[in-house]
């Protein structure tokens, strides 16, 4: 008798959906959760994740949901910090339970920062994996934005055993997380037969990292909100610029520190946001240490964590976006931006090329370069109708991107795919 759906199993660093059970409904997903409600009608999905604390499987909107997490989980976060080991030997047997568990007909794997890729050398079981940034390229890019001996800073106004404990400098995560990450990667990746990537630069990286693999291509689903609204020229007082961005040591936010104090120079009233860094974040407190009395005294708002419906009403509000990033694969945050029509300036930074054309649908520029990114802003905003065309092609080109019905259809015949050609 055949299969009416095919089993799926994902191995993720997120909940995807199960973060409404988790956290409850009212929190923002991510992409993975988009793809999760696209999928799940057409797949039996089950998707197993790390999680903080020990809960048992859950099931929720036909989905199944596994955390990976030990019921002695305080003691082992404590010994993963102590040890400074990322995962323990043992947690291959959880994966390799859930797998025996669910039977499925083909695993996922989205992302290789984590140690799931154990698991392709020990199975017979079709594996596929998604690129998401590459581990490899992230530790050699890490310290382009800012000197090494300033990222050994830590905060020091934490509680001293949470501050021993969970308080990791730059040079500690680069260290303990980064550094073996990169490694395991290089390892796995050797392993692997199937690739999914999305840009020209993962395809070029994986072609030598993954010269065994077949490599597919397959876009990822936005957040839902980005879809139903659409950017127009506001009527600002002052020039506001946004940036979305984590607290990340290579995602650029010292560049928009630099670039600030030029464009007030060169006669600019300006308000830039930035959301996902906090006036309180360890990045914000060493660029402040770095630049001294160049850091911006006005001019720069940190609007910290956002929820889905805060940060597209911040972006609509501006008159440009930016990503100011020193390596990326495909920015989420930037293609945000350009599916609701914004203009954009970005780094050329890994995959963007991919993204956006330049001086078609934005401006691309060097990563790490204030003048450059200060040029570029001065350039848009002074050429209004100029930079609205831009953002106009750029929402054409991403909702065809960012399609659900294709991004769904190529994911099933890949799966399909995936699944023949290790029968």
């Amino acid at each position: 008798m055949s299969k009416s759906r095919l089993r799926v199993l994902w191995f993720t660093n997120t909940p995807a959906n199960g973060i409404e059970v988790l956290e409850g409904s009212k929190v923002t997903g991510s992409w993975l959760s988009s793809l999760d409600r696209a999928i799940r009608d057409k797949v039996e999905l089950t998707v197993a994740f790390y999680y903080a604390r020990f809960i048992e499987p859950f099931q929720n909107n036909g989905v199944n949901y596994y955390p990976i997490c030990k019921k002695n989980w305080r003691l082992n976060i404590i010994k993963k910090h102590l040890v400074n080991r990322l995962v323990e030997k043992e947690e291959l047997r959880i994966y390799l339970d859930i797998i025996s568990v669910v039977q499925p007909d083909i695993i996922h794997i989205h992302g290789t920062e984590n140690p799931f890729g154990s698991i392709i050398h020990v199975t017979d079981l079709p594996v596929v994996v998604s690129i998401q940034g590459i581990c490899s390229v992230i530790k050699h890019k890490y310290f382009s934005g800012i000197e090494r001996n300033f990222a050994n800073r830590k905060r020091c106004d934490l509680w001293p055993p949470y501050n021993f404990l969970f308080n990791k400098s730059y040079t500690q995560i680069y260290r303990y997380f980064i550094t073996p990450s990169a490694r395991r990667e290089t390892k796995y990746l050797r392993q692997c037969k199937h690739i999914i990537g999305r840009t020209d630069w993962d395809r070029r990286i994986t072609r030598v990292l993954a010269p065994k693999s077949k490599y597919f291509h397959n876009d990822e689903i936005l957040r839902e909100s980005f879809y139903e609204k659409k950017w127009g020229k506001p009527n600002n007082k002052k020039v506001i610029i946004h940036t979305t961005c984590s607290d990340a040591f290579y995602k650029g936010f010292e560049t928009i520190c630099y670039t600030i104090p030029i464009l007030q120079t060169n006669g600019w009233n300006i308000e830039w946001r930035v959301a996902g860094v906090g006036t309180e974040s360890l990045l914000n407190i060493i660029t402040k240490q770095r630049m001294s009395e160049s850091y911006p005294k006005k001019g720069l708002e940190l609007l910290g964590g956002l929820n889905e419906e805060d940060l597209v009403q911040k972006m609509l509000e501006a008159d440009i976006y930016v990503m100011p990033s020193h390596i990326e694969n495909s920015s989420n945050s930037l293609c945000e931006a350009m599916i609701l029509g914004m203009p954009c300036i970005a780094t050329y930074a890994g995959g963007t090329s991919s993204l956006m054309k330049d001086k078609e649908e934005g401006l691309l520029i060097q990563d790490g370069d204030p003048w450059s990114m200060a040029g570029a802003i001065h350039e848009l905003l002074s050429n209004e109708i100029e930079a609205i065309e831009f953002g106009k092609r750029a929402r054409e080109r991403a909702l065809i991107r960012h399609d659900k019905e294709r991004i769904v259809s190529e994911l099933l015949a890949i799966y399909k795919i995936v699944s023949r050609q290790s029968d």
